[in-house]
């Protein structure tokens, strides 16, 4: 018997704040906020440096900008068939916000969305590269032009295998390291290390979001790994993302790149390694699988709000 489940669109009405809530897609949007969190505890940290003003904006543009992507996405996917309408068959953590496909809000409303966040994204960013410095505005160019190409033609590498790589770089190190220089003015390899513990858990929610969508990504020609090489590839995949993020965060403690808090951030595991068993068993159902997609952001709130705990107790004690 297979579980039914209410789409989230149908869930919520007509009402217009709560699918415009719906199509930003808020429960994906912490992977742009914690990283910058985490860049500010750790200059703070470590350098006794912190910029309230700096901060807030930062928060702010990353946010707006995960916003804008989120629908300049859905768009994008809908208008190339990527995106379908599936009923009782839905599950809510992939295929797209649903408010196109179930009539919620139009492509002009979204298009008009989208250009409301991106105009904000890139006044936030041109006022904080005149007030940093030249690093930010280039950091900042790659994450704006990588979400307008993550799915805009001619390039969408999103489309020719490269989505899951980009995500992993911008939500790692472009977001950690472009929060740290606003801080510090400096680039550091701490930074750069740690940016790779939320790169990674940011791959393993993209994948393990792609599972679902496999057949309706081929047929589409959405060519991301898991279309090119297969659900069971996925896994390991998924799988794969998960030992990087958590072997980079150890490995930084046991090396002495990052202070001994941080291993705060393994409380997540258990929560990790049972979202691999309910994949394990049910990466061929889109509904069975929903436990494992709640659970991979789980893992990803609870490791990125430790290790900002972790950051702020060294901080404190001095470690």
């Amino acid at each position: 018997m297979r579980l039914k489940l209410e789409t989230f669109g149908k869930a919520r009405g007509r009402n217009v704040a709560a699918a415009w809530i719906q199509a930003v897609r808020i429960q994906f949007v912490p992977p742009s906020f914690i990283p910058a969190m985490l860049a500010a505890a750790m200059a703070w940290a470590r350098w006794q440096v912190f910029d309230p003003f700096a901060f807030l904006l930062v928060v702010i543009g990353v946010t707006v900008h995960h916003f804008g992507l989120n629908m300049l996405d859905d768009v994008l996917d809908y208008l190339h068939a990527v995106d379908r309408a599936w009923g009782d068959e839905k599950n809510p953590y992939t295929g797209g916000s649903g408010v196109l496909t179930e009539g919620l809000l139009t492509v002009r409303e979204l298009k008009w969305g989208v250009a409301v966040c991106y105009s904000l994204t890139v006044a936030i960013w041109l006022y904080l590269a005149t007030l940093k410095g030249w690093p930010v505005f280039a950091i900042g160019a790659v994450g704006i032009l990588s979400s307008i190409f993550y799915t805009v033609p001619p390039v969408k590498f999103a489309y020719r295998g490269f989505g899951e790589l980009g995500l992993l770089v911008n939500f790692g190190p472009v977001l950690v390291m472009g929060s740290y220089y606003v801080q510090r003015q400096t680039l550091d390899m701490e930074p750069l290390i740690v940016s790779l513990v939320p790169g990674f858990l940011m791959w393993s929610m993209i994948v393990i979001n792609e599972i679902p969508d496999y057949e309706e990504d081929r047929l589409s020609g959405k060519m991301n790994l898991v279309a090119r090489f297969g659900r069971k590839a996925g896994v390991v995949l998924y799988l794969a993302g998960l030992a990087c993020a958590f072997g980079v965060l150890a490995g930084s403690v046991l090396f002495g790149v990052a202070p001994l808090p941080l291993l705060l951030g393994l409380a997540a595991l258990p929560t990790a390694l049972q979202s691999v068993r309910i994949l394990r068993v049910n990466y061929l159902d889109r509904l069975k699988m929903i436990p494992a997609n709640i659970a991979i952001i789980k893992v990803y709130l609870i490791t990125g709000v430790a290790m900002v705990v972790g950051y702020l107790i060294c901080g404190v004690t001095g470690c």
